[in-house]
């Protein structure tokens, strides 16, 4: 008899099989349809030797001491601050967009003060805000909304940025000054050998057992557990008795490159041009290097 069935091996199916095991010492069965653990965070090393994250990038970031204390018993790390630069008119510019970005689109000269002043000028205000639109319309103006937002919106969501709440663009900063970091938390950085070692170590308690490719359909009523922990889609749980929810889900491309770096930054995104929204270099995430083979020595 398991304690506890924990629907998921991700981050949170993870984290409370370890918490329930090792804190209150009970009996956890963790099952996950996939061929790994780690979720949407698995990581792997691909033909190459390089280590890549199979399902995007995941970058670690957090103001709470006590989430870094805790997984620091099972990883140690590696200092990162993730940069992201967009394609927009023909040049490379930061994302968030920020003083850089302006002065290099717009061939200004702007400080702080200026570029508050620049965005203040385009901003449009709504009465009310109900969608991203007015988000970022009321906060930078209709030019630098059409020329990174609503582009990338309509790839990566498949609707217009005037189709989506206003939740989902209420987190993307504007800033007046260069910095040019995608995130502003106090902890920024990698699991030094990858996250699928950390998740690893995570569900290594003698309390725990993991069963892979195995759905939670094909346990209920063959598996004896006093209690559940559904971490998955909660249509899915329900058997899809109302229909499937539309989730947007994203397609991936892997490809190897023989050079030591294809770009300067871990990501660029292509809000104008391209079919895809973006593209990661893991190496930037990682801190690998590797040489080219044209240049190995022989």
């Amino acid at each position: 008899m398991y304690d506890w069935l924990i629907v998921g091996a991700g981050f949170a199916g993870s984290v409370l099989a370890e918490r329930l095991a090792s804190q209150r010492n009970e009996k956890v069965l963790v099952i996950d349809k996939r061929s790994h653990i780690g979720g949407n965070a698995y990581d792997h090393l691909d033909e190459a030797g390089v280590l890549v994250h199979r399902y995007g990038p995941h970058i670690f970031h957090t103001n709470a001491q006590p989430i870094v204390d805790y997984l620091s018993k099972f990883t140690r790390w590696r200092p990162y601050e993730h940069r992201v630069l967009a394609e927009v008119d023909g040049r490379r510019v930061p994302i968030p967009i920020n003083r850089t970005t302006v002065n290099a689109l717009y061939g200004l000269d702007l400080n702080e003060a200026g570029v508050a002043a620049f965005y203040a000028a385009r901003a449009e205000p709504v009465d009310c805000v109900k969608t991203s639109e007015d988000v970022v319309v009321g906060q930078v103006g209709r030019d630098l909304y059409e020329k990174f937002f609503r582009g990338y919106t309509r790839k990566q969501w498949g609707l217009d940025p005037s189709q989506l709440d206003k939740s989902v663009t209420a987190r993307v900063p504007v800033r007046t000054n260069d910095d040019d970091r995608y995130f502003t938390d106090t902890f920024q950085q990698m699991p030094l050998d990858g996250y699928t070692p950390m998740f690893e170590s995570m569900l290594s308690h003698p309390n725990i057992e993991i069963m892979l490719q195995t759905d939670y359909a094909s346990v209920v009523g063959k598996l004896p557990f006093k209690r559940v922990i559904f971490t998955g889609p909660i249509d899915e749980f329900f058997g899809f008795r109302f229909g499937k929810l539309p989730y947007r889900s994203l397609s991936f491309e892997h490809v190897t490159l023989d050079q030591e770096w294809s770009q300067q930054v871990g990501t660029v995104n292509f809000p104008q041009t391209m079919p895809y929204t973006r593209v990661s270099e893991f190496k930037h995430l990682t801190g690998q290097r590797h040489v080219p083979a044209a240049q190995q020595p022989r």
